[in-house]
This record gives C-alpha cells, structure tokens and sequence, in this order.
C-alpha cells in the first residue's frame, strides 16, 4: 500500500484539493509541506499529536516537513473554535512557549540539513510595514467572502475583533513566504483552517501567477484529532511535568470502546493490517487493544521506560500486578499538616486532583474519593502523619489515582 492510501486507510485525510497531485508528490518523497502551531501554551499537548504523527509519516517517506512557530500569528491569536478572545500574550510568554514547542517536536521529527525545519512567522509578520502590507495583500481579500468563512461565522454574534479579523491574511501571507523561501508546495490543518489555508493558494495565485498557484495544495485533516486530550479538567499535554506518563498513558487506556480503534489507526506506527484484525475485537480483547494504543502512544511521547513504568503502575492497579512505585504520587511535607493532621480536602488540593476545595468537597459528597478503596464520606476527615508511612493510594473518580507519602 502507497503512503496516500494508507492515509486514507487510516482516517487522516478529511479533504484535499488536487488529489492526484497530492498523492504523486506524497508516494515520491517530493512534498514540501507545512503545519503551523501558534504558541499560546509552554507546552504542546494531544490536540496537537496527530498533526505531529502525521509529520513523522511523511518524513519517514521521504518527504519534508516544515513546522511553522506562529510567533507573529500568536500575537494575534486564531479565532478558529473559539467563543471568546484569546488571552493576549506578551513577546516573551511567545519565546518562552516556542522554546518548550521546539524541545517536544525534537522527539517526532528529525530536523537538520535535507531534513525538517522549523521556522518562525515572526522572521517577516513583526517586520511587515501596515500600509504595505494593505496595498501589496488587501486588495486580494473579499470582506464579504472572509464573512462567510466558519471560524468567523461562529463569532460574529458574541462579536468578533478587527484584531482576530486579519489571522487570517496573516496565515495567507505564510504560505505565499513559506513558498518563496523554502519551496513549500502543500499545507495541512484540521478544517477549521480550511478557509484560511484556501486564502492562502488564492493570494499565490494573484501575487505570483498561476505557475506558483498549481503548485500548492492545500490537505485538510480529519477533524477528529482536533476533538482528542480534552478531559474534565483540561488538556492532555505532552510535557510530562503537566501531564506524567502514567496520566498520559491512562488517559489513551480508558479511551471508548468506541474509539480505540480509530485511535490506533491515526496514532500509532503499527501496520495497518495488524490494527485491522484488532476491529473484530470485543469485550476483554478490546481492553488489551487500549493497552496496546496507551503503551504505543506513551512510548512515542515519553520514551519506552517510561511506558513500561506506567503500564506496570496500571497493572499494579486495576490488574492486582505490578509496581506501585511506578504511579504518581504527591510527597507532603511538616508544613502540610495542622496540629498534627491534614484533612481529606486538603489532600485533594495539595495533589492536584481537585483545583480547590470546594471542587473537593463536591468529589467527596458524591461519593467519588476512596483512600485504600475505602470510599471516604466525610469532608472534615483527617490524617495523621502516621497514616502516610504505609501505603495510602488515594482515589477520586474511576481514573484519577495518586499515592500519597510523607
């Protein structure tokens, strides 16, 4: 099978333009193409993963990825998804997240000379002079058509800033400069980039004529791996200081039955027809293929001692088996405790698994937080710093475990 069609095979493709050509320069190595990540965190995290597997795929290939920073575009912020404003950012939030950004994707994707670069939209956006820009690309933009796109469509009514109204030229003028500078024939994002990655070939095509327009493609990802590392609590991230290699590795452990499958498909480095055998699967065998997907996706991200740590930590738990040394846990210290003992609540706070104590309390009187799987049901109940000296495995919900020590 050609690399084309296992993307296809495997779920990723939503949507391209020019499919023949795509699927030539994709087989032969010679795609040069781009994907953009707008720093707004220190870290990058699973709404991200399959645009970085994807990467790696290709790169594996022959082809060559280019992966743009938005350190001029994040000062704007992507309306794309969002009900509200992005919090702005200052200058050196931008530097210091891209700096976390170039140390992860270091772990998909070899970059150095003839192989993958990385470079920052800021290079030309922070330099542009604003009565240029609108003379050289403005007229090259329909109000009307932009109006129309779905990521401003979506925020039109709670309102949408003429500050958010321009990422979209701005990602435009990307892919006409990634073009000139780096040979980039092809870009990729989840479909609430669509319109911008289409304005993006249109302003190449009246700048630089149609020769440079039938060169660049545009290749819409399935937008179910926008949908992917969104919990209760927040993201999924990659870092394992944010995220540890357990909770990442139990995250993908307790995927639906119904997704599992297609997770490893899009995910996952294993031969298509040994995932394909996996799709008749049922009851106990589609637990050992969450296994399989949690144990693949943590070794790519964190390493394979990692994942042997955290598969051992799983078993430990919910298998009888294994080492409970390998599990997260939270060390209290002499300034935790309070004459002498420390409540439920507190202990909740202190290990991140509730943000304050009123959410702890809530947990509580639900019924959600065991200690040793004994469920505790009174909110003022405490401990001593005795009760830490044994084991004490401490439970909130069905997937959030921690072990608590002095």
């Amino acid at each position: 099978m050609q690399l084309y069609d296992e993307l296809i095979a495997r779920g990723l493709i939503a949507q391209v333009t020019d499919e023949n050509e795509i699927r030539e320069l994709i087989n032969n190595g010679k795609a040069v193409f781009y994907i953009g990540f707008d720093p707004t965190a220190d870290s990058l995290h699973v709404g991200h993963f399959m645009a970085l597997c994807l990467m790696k795929r290709l790169q594996m290939a022959g082809n060559k990825p280019i992966a743009l920073l938005g350190g001029g575009t994040g000062m704007i912020g992507d309306p794309s998804g969002k009900t509200d404003m992005r919090k702005m950012l200052t200058k050196e939030d931008i530097d210091h997240n891209i700096a976390c950004f170039q140390k992860q994707m270091s772990r998909f994707i070899e970059f150095g000379e003839d192989k993958a670069i990385m470079v920052n939209n800021a290079d030309w956006l922070l330099n542009l002079n604003y009565v240029e820009l609108l003379r050289e690309v403005g007229p090259h933009f329909s109000v009307n058509r932009m109006l129309t796109a779905e990521c401003y469509k979506q925020r039109m009514e709670r309102g949408l800033s003429f500050l958010e109204f321009n990422y979209m030229i701005m990602q435009s003028y990307d892919f006409m400069e990634l073009f000139q500078r780096y040979g980039c024939n092809m870009q990729f994002g989840g479909d609430d980039q669509w319109s911008n990655m289409l304005g993006g070939t249109e302003l190449i095509r009246r700048k630089l004529g149609k020769d440079a327009y039938a060169m660049t493609i545009n290749l819409l990802l399935n937008s179910e791996g926008k949908k992917m590392g969104k919990t209760e609590s927040g993201a999924v991230w990659l870092d394992p200081d944010k995220t540890s290699p357990y909770e990442f590795f139990q995250y993908w452990r307790n995927v639906s039955d119904a997704d599992v499958i297609k997770c490893l498909k899009m995910l996952t480095f294993l031969p298509i027809e040994e995932i394909k055998e996996m799709e008749s699967w049922q009851g106990s065998e589609l637990n050992k293929a969450k296994e399989i997907l949690a144990f693949e996706l943590t070794q790519l991200v964190h390493g394979t001692e990692e994942a042997d740590k955290a598969k051992e930590a799983s078993a430990a738990l919910f298998a009888g088996g294994g080492n409970l040394e390998n599990m997260p846990k939270t060390v209290l210290t002499e300034e935790d405790f309070t004459e002498g003992s420390i409540d439920i609540l507190s202990i909740l706070v202190k290990a991140g698994m509730t943000a304050s104590k009123s959410e702890a309390r809530r947990a509580v009187e639900q019924g959600g937080v065991s200690v040793n799987g004994e469920k505790v049901t009174d909110v003022k109940a405490a401990f001593t710093q005795a009760d830490f000296q044994q084991e004490f495995i401490l439970k909130k919900g069905k997937k959030s475990f921690q072990k608590i020590c002095m």
